[in-house]
C-alpha cells in the first residue's frame, strides 16, 4: 500500500520535530481492503517492543473476540487512534508505565487516523472505547457506556459499530456479559454487509 507507505512516512517526519520525537511509532496493519477496521486508544508497552497494534493482553482478549465474530486478524485492519506509547514513571518501580494519551497527543494523531480510514477504506469502522468514539465521530461528548453495541451510520456506506475496549474486561470482570452480548450483535451487524 504506497499511499499507506507515505502516510507513515509523514508521520515520522512529523514526530521527529514534535515532543514525542523519541517515542516508537506503532502503525496499523491488516488487510488492505477490509470490512472491518478496529481502532484502539494507543499501543501498550508489549506493542511498543513488537511494532504491532494489539499483541499484548488485550491482544488476547482481540483474538478471541475475532473467534466470536468468526473473523481472523488478517481479515480485518487494526489501529489506535494514537500511534506512540503514552507512558508515565510509576512512583513505586520508576519504570515506565501505560497512562491514557493527553489532549495534545490526541490532536497530534487525528489527521493521521482520519487519513489512515479513508486510505483503508472500510465498511466497518469498531472503536474499543473512548478515545476511539470521540476521535471517530468527532464527539467530545460520546461516551462508551452510552453508545456500546449500538452501530451509527457514517455516510452512506460505512457504519461505526463502539465496543468496550478488549481491556476493560481485564479491569473490569462484570463487564464480560455484557461484552459477549455487544459482540453477538456485531456478528449479526457484520452479516447485514456481507
Amino acid at each position: 500500500m504506497e499511499q499507506g507507505s507515505q502516510l507513515e512516512i509523514k508521520m515520522k517526519e512529523n514526530l521527529e520535530m514534535s515532543p514525542w520525537g523519541e517515542k516508537k511509532l506503532v502503525f496499523g496493519e491488516g488487510a488492505a481492503a477490509p470490512l472491518l477496521m478496529m481502532v484502539g486508544e494507543a499501543p501498550g508497552g508489549d506493542e511498543e517492543k513488537q511494532g504491532k497494534p494489539f499483541v499484548g493482553k488485550a491482544g488476547k482478549n482481540l483474538s478471541a473476540f475475532l473467534d466470536v465474530i468468526g473473523l481472523k486478524r488478517e481479515e480485518i485492519y487494526i489501529s489506535n487512534v494514537v500511534k506512540l506509547r503514552p507512558t508515565k514513571r510509576s512512583p513505586k518501580t520508576g519504570k515506565a508505565v501505560n497512562r491514557p494519551p493527553s489532549k495534545e497527543e490526541i490532536q497530534f494523531f487525528l489527521p493521521y487516523l482520519a487519513e489512515e480510514i479513508m486510505l483503508i477504506s472500510p465498511k466497518i469502522i469498531v472503536t474499543l472505547g473512548n478515545v476511539p468514539l470521540k476521535a471517530v465521530t468527532g464527539d467530545k461528548k460520546s461516551n462508551i457506556g452510552d453508545a456500546h453495541g449500538r452501530p451509527v451510520p457514517l455516510g452512506e456506506d460505512r457504519a461505526l459499530f463502539p465496543l468496550y475496549h478488549p481491556a476493560a474486561i481485564i479491569y473490569n470482570r462484570s463487564l464480560s456479559q455484557v461484552y459477549q452480548e455487544d459482540l453477538l450483535k456485531l456478528k449479526a451487524f457484520l452479516t447485514s454487509f456481507s
